[in-house]
């Protein structure tokens, strides 16, 4: 469920069920939004989970398990993964220190299942996992122009840098933390964290005061994260080993054990993966299904992951693991609802923003 529903239908809102929760879809004409976003700056409400993780060892804890390096400074976050002992991504997560806690961010349907995992595992470390979901709201801020729109509505702080990196202020009279984003709908971006209590207030306010912003839902953020390369859990990121997706950012090949390392750094130092994340620009009007056959000089090579048409291209694209040593340099093709369509492989990102994504697949041969 949103926490702000009705002012997300005062605006228009059309809503979807993902994952069990109520979502924003998109306000009506979502292509334009598209476009607004990528040209100015624009809000939308983000469906996390949180793990509240707390305790004198929450640190060491929390850090045994994940692929990355817990910060240890409060105001410090970090991108990572949690894997199965043969390597495969469960859940990917922000792990932010806010001083005698840990907010840990994961998909929606992720949190509650983390939390009763974690909570299993704590023996005589002095460690508190609970999930609070309920206690959050989470906007994004996304856009050339959003770091003006943030400055322009955010009391008592500046702007936060570096990427993940946060800051405590205030918007509308109402307390906040300002998170800067990683890149990953291809501009500047920040989350901004408030309590559910406080959210009608901030959504009104990174709305109606300060440098304009458009509301703007899932569909949008599935365009404009695929113009940027981004892998996402849902589609790209469940069930697969990190380093078939360059997700280099997610792992830290020099902190101590986690579950499921030993298989990474195998796969690492042998230096190439079993497959890799592509772009494919497609042509024709037909946007293949999730799970499409990828084919080149008739063999089948690989498989769509995701693909949407694109806005700014006018174009269909698409996300696909393809053979790592598959040659796409012609004759790729996918099978679509009526045939096969042709396509080309795109370098990613698709489209340059004002950021890039810190999620873009990266190769140790690229």
């Amino acid at each position: 469920m949103t926490v702000v529903t009705e002012q997300h239908e005062d605006h228009g809102a059309t809503f979807e069920e993902r994952d069990g929760r109520k979502l924003v879809r998109h306000y009506g004409r979502p292509e334009r939004t598209h476009r607004a976003v990528r040209n100015g700056a624009g809000v939308i409400e983000m469906g996390y989970g949180v793990v509240v993780v707390e305790g004198d060892d929450r640190i060491e804890f929390v850090d045994d398990t994940v692929s990355n390096r817990v910060p240890r400074d409060d105001g410090e976050g970090v991108y990572a993964l949690l894997l199965d002992p043969q390597g495969r991504i469960e859940t990917d997560l922000y792990v932010y220190n806010a001083g005698e806690r840990l907010l840990c961010f994961t998909p929606p349907t992720q949190a509650g299942p983390l939390a009763d995992d974690w909570s299993g595992k704590v023996f005589i470390q002095d460690v508190d996992v609970r999930e609070a979901s309920t206690d959050f709201a989470v906007f994004g801020v996304h856009g050339p122009k959003s770091t003006e729109k943030v400055a322009s509505v955010l009391n008592k702080a500046g702007a936060p840098e570096p990427p993940l990196s946060f800051v405590r202020g205030s918007m509308g009279g109402e307390g906040v933390t300002v998170v800067a984003g990683d890149g990953l709908a291809g501009e500047e971006g920040y989350e901004v964290v408030c309590s559910a209590d406080a959210a009608e207030r901030v959504f009104e306010t990174l709305l109606t005061f300060g440098m304009n912003a458009v509301p703007f839902g899932y569909r949008t953020w599935e365009t404009l994260t695929a113009e940027a390369g981004t892998p996402l859990f849902a589609t790209e990121l469940r069930d697969r080993i990190p380093n078939v997706l360059g997700l280099r950012n997610a792992v830290d090949f020099a902190k101590g054990c986690f579950v499921g390392q030993e298989v990474v750094s195998k796969v690492e130092n042998r230096g190439r993966p079993s497959q890799r994340l592509t772009g494919l620009r497609i042509d024709g009007d037909a946007v293949p299904d999730s799970g499409a056959d990828v084919r080149a000089d008739g063999d089948v090579v690989g498989a769509v992951t995701r693909a949407t048409a694109s806005p700014l291209l006018d174009a269909p694209i698409a996300l696909a693991l393809v053979d790592f040593d598959a040659d796409l340099a012609e004759g790729i093709s996918i099978l679509a609802d009526d045939g096969a369509v042709d396509a080309d492989r795109a370098a990613l990102p698709f489209v340059e923003g004002s950021a890039t994504s810190a999620r873009l697949p990266e190769y140790s041969d690229t």
